[in-house]
């Protein structure tokens, strides 16, 4: 025993020992099957990125940036829309949904970084286990707590006990097996819980790190995955290739090939637009669909081939943009009312007017089309203004008299889709109902603290999937959400949704909780939306996905061939 514990020290030596030898430049890499190693990715961002903390990442701006840092527990597969593996090499379930055990993928290492001397240190079950507790703590750079909290055994007493620091205790429903098992026990059943492992907000991060930068962790993220900080400032977020990634091709090329990937702000589309025009950036997110063939110029450009070499994809997006309520207000605590302004909208109308034919009308639930789920069978609100004002009247504001203005915080530059929304949301209420609503131009994070704070009664929002379940949809109004939506009857439907591991009673189940939503009006879809993007034809293996997220780990750059 004493000899084979000593050859395997050697080895195990030998072992760190390659895996801290210089590795050789990337443009000096040889890539099999016609990819290239070098070259760098060029997108923008409308909204500031002010953290690169993955559990700060709550919206779709940040998280396209800081997905290239880390690896999350668990993955989607964007094509098939099931869970993979990911920094969790394999999971298993218990026979009633409440214990899930995963192995942790050995061979995994952070970033180089000061909290490790600059040397390379292997992730384990601990960092997980630190991931997960993170995530369930009160600390103000948690934005992701909703996730996990009402879910794991323990975690909201951890919660109540983190908002200043982590008790030493740790959740009782997360617990180390050994170095790379970790178990996670559940208060109640749940066996849609590997997709929110999968959460992009989830990537794993050490426990070293936290100790290092503590608040300033933002600025000094430490992750495992493809890409690591190079710079970080006022106009622009600089990664660079991650030399020791654990991932390899179908080829056994090593991951990722790009030198860099930058992200740098836009003012407007239109600037957007123009850089891409230049060859300043390689990615244009988000394209309104009237605005695809203006813009890389005229014709006679495109036929004298002085345009960007570029395709142009699509695919439907699992994302619902709809108007806030808050159902304890004044104004929206009367379900008249409520219902009223669902009924005095003309989505259709928006869509083929305002939006010039983009997006399809949300004349269902809150739920958009996805999987299995029967969209179908949650009947929503159409147009109807006579009904709207009579619910009016019998709310006591007949033609609107006596109702107050109501302001209307809008997200997004004016002259944006968002605004256009906005301005024609505005126009109906106010010819339909004789509603006056005063819109207020705010970024997220300022319409999210105004919420928060219960500042805002009625607001315009969007919500892309975290992972493809209608539950991240549904959740959004269980207990304590931000709508102030208080309904039993709903609170026990979800309950129930979430603990049945039969697909067909869980949908029926999730169309319940959904047609709730829709009766008691306690929000007010408006419209679902596509994906289209436009992306120089120089970036290789990019692909386009209902998430809406951003995978750059096999993407390369390669140059078409000049005529």
């Amino acid at each position: 025993m004493k000899l084979y514990n000593f050859i395997l020290t050697i080895l195990v030596g030998l072992t760190l020992f390659s895996c801290t030898e210089p590795q050789k430049n990337v443009d000096e890499l040889t890539a099999l099957g016609g990819k290239k190693y070098g070259g760098e990715f060029r997108f923008m961002s409308y909204e500031k990125i002010e953290s690169l903390v993955s559990i700060s990442s709550a919206d779709q701006y940040s998280s396209r940036i800081v997905t290239q840092i880390y690896d999350p527990i668990l993955r989607i597969n964007y094509t098939s829309m099931d869970v993979i593996p990911g920094i969790a090499e394999s999971y298993d379930v218990s026979d009633d949904a409440k214990v899930y055990t995963l192995k942790i993928r050995k061979g995994v290492t952070f970033h180089k970084d000061d909290c490790f001397g600059r040397k390379l240190h292997e992730l384990d079950a601990n960092d997980v286990k630190f991931t997960l507790e993170m995530a369930c703590s009160q600390l103000e750079m948690n934005k992701i707590s909703y996730l996990l909290v009402n879910r794991i055994e323990g975690a909201e007493d951890f919660y109540k006990k983190s908002k200043e620091s982590l008790p030493k205790e740790g959740v009782s429903g997360i617990k180390v097996i050994d170095n790379y098992t970790i178990q996670i026990t559940l208060k109640e059943p749940f066996a849609g819980f590997d997709k929110i492992l999968s959460h992009p907000s989830l990537g794993v991060y050490p426990k070293e790190a936290f100790e290092k930068y503590g608040k300033n962790l933002g600025s000094h993220p430490v992750g495992t995955g493809p890409f690591q900080l190079e710079s970080f400032n006022e106009d622009k977020i600089t990664l660079k290739r991650n030399d020791h990634y654990w991932k390899k091709d179908d080829f056994g090329n090593q991951l990722p090939f790009m030198s860099k990937v930058i992200m740098t702000y836009a003012k407007d589309k239109k600037s957007e637009f123009l850089a891409f025009r230049n060859s300043e950036v390689d990615l244009v997110l988000e394209i309104p669909v009237e605005e695809v063939e203006h813009i890389l110029g005229t014709l006679i450009e495109a036929q004298d081939g002085n345009n960007v070499k570029h395709k142009v994809e699509s695919t439907s997006s699992m994302s619902i943009h709809y108007i806030g309520l808050n159902n304890n207000s004044e104004e929206f605590s009367n379900i008249d009312v409520r219902k009223a302004f669902n009924l005095a909208i003309d989505k259709n109308k928006i869509i083929n007017e305002s939006l010039e034919g983009e997006g399809y009308a949300s004349l269902h639930g809150i739920v958009p089309e996805m999987g299995n789920y029967p969209i179908n069978k949650v009947n929503g609100y159409k147009i109807n203004i006579e009904k709207a004002k009579s619910l009016m009247a019998k709310a006591g504001f007949p033609n609107g008299k006596d109702f107050p203005e109501i302001d209307f915080y809008v997200g997004g530059v004016e002259g944006s889709k968002t605004d256009r929304l906005a301005q024609a949301i505005v126009q109906q209420l106010k010819e339909n109902l004789n509603v006056t609503l005063n819109i207020i131009r705010v970024n997220l994070a300022e319409r999210d603290e105004a919420v928060k704070n219960g500042v805002v009664k009625f607001w315009l929002e969007g919500w892309l999937a975290d992972y493809p379940d209608p539950e991240n949809f549904l959740s959004l109004l269980y207990k304590n959400n931000k709508f102030n939506f208080n309904n039993e009857k709903f609170f026990k439907c979800y309950d129930k949704s979430i603990v049945e591991s039969n697909d067909e009673k869980r949908n029926k189940l999730y169309v319940e909780c959904d047609q709730i939503i829709v009766d008691e009006a306690a929000i007010i879809p408006v419209f679902t939306d596509d994906n289209t993007i436009m992306v120089n034809a120089r970036v290789r293996n990019f692909e386009i996905n209902e998430l809406e997220m951003l995978d750059l780990t096999s993407v390369f750059i390669k140059e078409a061939k000049k005529k």
